[in-house]
């Protein structure tokens, strides 16, 4: 089987396990999500979900956090780690946004990693669930250790990963096929366990072969 065919295979089953592929943050429009994937670094979803509501309230336009005080935001995202950085990168995102694209979230991963703090994992996680832009590819940690396992990359680089998943993937699938490998690393095929009798990939995954 070749590793496009293997693609093919991977992104059925998981298509088939989860068909809801959605984003586990949640927010309701562009610089929630960009705000909220930043306070995601080195911090699960599920906290982020906890203290982005009393954030997302207390500054719900871009101006707001444009005019916000660092140590202000520190104290709502506290519990997410690193607050300190992430404090500044939120209120620096903003401020860019507002001086350098119009006030309006840019479309462009070139344009996207320009920002604070804001990497090609964010960037790709806002062109795929934002704008909808195929091809996206988020290298999460659950993607790169799910990719490497079943045998469509052999790197833990996330950039190789990210480039060597855009061959292979269907462009209009890469997207949520990146939602579905988080589901399934949570799920099943955990960094300290894999839950082999109950994996959709079993029948043809590497580890298994």
């Amino acid at each position: 089987m070749t590793k496009s065919e293997l693609a093919v295979k991977s992104v059925a089953a998981l298509k088939s396990t989860y068909p809801d592929a959605l984003c586990s943050l949640e927010y309701r429009n562009p610089l929630e999500l960009l705000i909220a994937t930043r306070l995601s670094a080195q911090c699960t979803d599920a906290r982020v979900n906890l203290v982005t509501p009393a954030l997302f309230n207390k500054y719900p336009t871009l101006d707001d956090y444009c005019n916000a005080k660092v140590e202000d935001v520190e104290e709502l995202i506290h519990s997410c780690g690193f607050y300190h950085g992430k404090a500044r990168d939120i209120i620096g995102i903003a401020q860019k946004i507002k001086s350098d694209f119009g006030g309006e979230v840019p479309s462009t991963i070139e344009e996207l990693t320009s920002l604070p703090g804001v990497g090609r994992k964010t960037a790709n996680l806002i062109l795929g669930d934002v704008f909808g832009q195929p091809g996206a590819v988020v290298t999460d940690t659950h993607l790169i250790r799910i990719a490497n396992r079943i045998g469509l990359v052999s790197t833990k680089d996330p950039k190789k990963v990210e480039t060597e998943l855009r061959k292979l993937l269907p462009p209009d699938e890469s997207n949520n096929f990146c939602h579905r490998c988080v589901l399934h690393g949570r799920a099943v095929c955990t960094a300290r366990k894999t839950m082999c009798e109950k994996c959709a990939l079993n029948d043809f995954c590497k580890k298994k072969i």
